[in-house]
């Protein structure tokens, strides 16, 4: 059966939905039908690591890892939701993604055996330029150690409305705003962009990140990063090789 699933996988990924502009932008997409397909049939996940087919009160996700990246996941919708500046993500599905997100972030931590904290695991989605897919997925991966020193600096200092991070994140400018995690659980970050500074949203130029508050915060939750550009990428603020896990193994 597994070897069928991949033949299944391979066949997708050659043959993406000709909807596409782009055929390249759709590779994701046609990798998540074969996970949602595998998991209908033979309640198999294969490419994937997780499928959750939700039910009429919760929309379905997906989590698959980026080939060749341990630590790199990412969490979809299993219905077509082309990026954060979908209109249905300002209601309650884009609380369920979040969600689902946030669950996701042991397939970052145990892939290191324990090298890694939750707190050290961000959040990220791209702007409509900035990303290679036009399927919604939510990026999940280690932290660069220069953002993590700089939110330990800083991370106090952010409020329960958006400002200006007190210093560059990656080389960019980022908004940020506190969440208490009392009001995590009913958090919508995509309709808190609306909330940024700098006249009317412009959802196709935004990117945004959540990460933990660091240790020692005096109001644990998260905070949310976000900033607008033509191709504005908030993955940036992400290390794909995991450095601060490696220092630690003595790598």
């Amino acid at each position: 059966m597994r070897r069928a699933l991949l033949a299944a996988f391979l066949i997708a990924t050659a043959m993406p939905a000709s909807a596409a502009p782009d055929p390249s932008r759709d590779v994701l997409w046609a990798a998540l039908k074969t996970c949602v397909l595998a998991k209908r049939v033979a309640n198999r996940t294969f490419p994937c690591l997780s499928v959750d087919l939700g039910d009429k009160d919760r929309p379905g996700t997906a989590v698959l890892r980026a080939p060749g990246e341990p630590t790199h996941i990412v969490v979809m919708p299993t219905d077509t939701v082309a990026g954060l500046e979908a209109p249905m993500l300002q209601r309650s599905a884009g609380i369920a993604y979040w969600r689902a997100a946030l669950a996701a972030r042991p397939f970052v931590t145990d892939a290191l055996k324990g090298r890694l904290t939750p707190g050290e695991v961000g959040l990220a989605v791209n702007s409509a330029q900035g990303r290679s897919q036009d399927q919604l997925h939510i990026h999940l991966d280690c932290l660069k150690p220069s953002v993590l020193a700089a939110l330990k600096a800083h991370g106090r200092q952010v409020r329960r409305t958006w400002t200006r991070f007190p210093v560059p994140l990656a080389g960019d400018r980022f908004f940020a705003l506190r969440v208490p995690e009392a009001e995590a659980e009913h958090l919508n970050p995509f309709a808190a962009l609306h909330g940024l500074p700098g006249g009317r949203p412009d959802l196709h130029r935004t990117s945004f990140a959540a990460v933990s508050t660091p240790p020692g915060d005096p109001e644990p939750g998260y905070i949310l990063l976000a900033y607008r550009a033509p191709s504005a990428s908030a993955e940036d603020v992400m290390d794909h090789s995991c450095a601060v896990a490696a220092r630690r193994s003595g790598a």
